[in-house]
């Protein structure tokens, strides 16, 4: 029995002046909300005809994933499961401005480089894989949305072997020796991957005529 996961990168969000905020940068990327436009983008991909008859929404805890998620929780009449473990990596800065230029090259190509309190690739990968082998275990052969961000989903996808880092840091989507994925993140992005127990067994990037509404 097959269990089908659409894992979507969230809608469009705001463009916030984090520097006129008091919270801390985390909780400022937390707390980022859609745009007006983000909204409409995630209500046209609720439409799509592969998130109909969803059995599960997941959302990491992050508002701009939320918010894209709960288009296609109205859609199919469910509640939004929260799951941490599918949020976007931690920087650990306290300002943009701290952040190196070289910052995502060098993760990719040391899988433990972070910054202080921020997280490495590796503990990016480990929760986001701990967090897709529980709901393979909890939902198996359910069809399953679950709404996240893009390098944590480019990290997931490295791990599982459908994304090899070539040299200059850029990612080559493949899967049995077929490109599915071009590399450039739409927001929102949607892919379906499919499992037999925790093997994938396919990955396709969908991009139907719902993609071309924005």
């Amino acid at each position: 029995m097959k269990t089908t996961i659409y894992m979507l990168r969230h809608s469009e969000p705001m463009k916030s002046n984090f520097s006129e905020s008091n919270d801390c940068l985390q909780l400022q990327n937390e707390k980022q909300i859609l745009s007006s436009e983000g909204e409409k983008r995630a209500e046209v991909l609720s439409e799509a005809d592969e998130l109909k008859d969803i059995d599960v929404v997941i959302s990491s805890n992050y508002v701009r994933a939320m918010s894209t998620a709960k288009y296609i929780a109205d859609k199919n009449n469910k509640e939004i499961i929260i799951e941490d473990g599918f949020g976007e990596r931690r920087f650990g800065i306290d300002s943009w401005d701290e952040l190196p230029k070289s910052f995502e090259n060098k993760q990719l190509a040391d899988e433990n480089y972070k910054i202080e309190s921020g997280e490495s690739r590796s503990e990016v990968t480990t929760r986001m894989l701990n967090a897709l082998n529980k709901i393979l275990e909890q939902y198996n052969g359910k069809r399953i949305a679950v709404v996240s961000h893009g390098t944590g989903m480019n990290y997931l996808f490295i791990k599982l072997g459908v994304a090899n880092i070539l040299k200059d840091s850029i990612l080559k989507f493949r899967f049995k020796g077929e490109e599915f994925f071009d590399g450039k993140y739409n927001a929102p992005e949607l892919f379906k991957l499919e499992f037999e127990k925790k093997t994938l067994v396919n990955i396709e990037n969908i991009r139907g005529e719902w993609n071309g509404k924005f």
